[in-house]
């Protein structure tokens, strides 16, 4: 996706330790028309195997996986941080480390939207050790629902995640792929997740 590339190269900010900022534009302000088209895209590389309910975890996954959800047709779950009194007390929960909080997260979901009828698509933000993607895949397996595919918005491959998630058989699509960040450039791979 070149619009998503382009808004990369002219508003993401590396911060240093594999941090990329993309605050202005999905992080903490989003853009609509830049998620539609994101969310299209994404489900027209997963749109024709079966996918049943789209997973992310709150709160920068929701914007993309919406959008995925809404292309598909089908609703989007996501793993709360929080346990909230509404939820009950019986739950799916899983840890990660979060690489821009610094600390442990986890991540809960109410079997009343996650079982074994579900083929999930895992939506989120960044791909980049894979270690909040992982927790979700654990999450849908908690559940009995099979997981189909990961996608993501944006991957960092210089941090391994896509090899962890392919050992587990699981099909990745990127939408872009950064190979290298430096302080004045971020360089994207080319070929990858075509």
């Amino acid at each position: 996706m070149e619009a998503l590339k382009e808004r990369i190269r002219r508003e993401g900010k590396n911060l240093g330790s594999g941090i990329l900022k993309v605050d202005s534009f999905i992080n903490h302000q989003v853009d609509p028309a830049l998620m539609l088209a994101v969310g299209g895209a994404l489900a027209a590389h997963f749109g024709a195997l079966g996918i049943t309910k789209v997973l992310t975890a709150e709160i920068s996954g929701i914007a993309p996986a919406l959008t995925t959800a809404l292309a598909l047709g089908i609703p989007v779950v996501y793993g709360r941080k929080t346990k909230p009194i509404t939820m009950p007390k019986d739950i799916f929960i899983q840890s990660a480390p979060s690489h821009t909080k610094g600390q442990e997260i986890h991540l809960m979901v109410s079997p009343e939207f996650l079982g074994q009828e579900d083929k999930v698509l895992i939506i989120d933000d960044f791909l980049a050790t894979g270690h909040t993607i992982m927790a979700l895949v654990r999450l849908a397996q908690d559940a009995g629902a099979e997981v189909i595919g990961v996608g993501a918005v944006i991957e960092k491959s210089f941090e391994g995640g896509r090899a962890e998630l392919e050992k587990m058989g699981l099909r990745v699509r990127s939408l872009a792929v950064i190979e290298k960040m430096t302080d004045d450039e971020i360089i994207f791979a080319e070929g990858v997740s075509p």
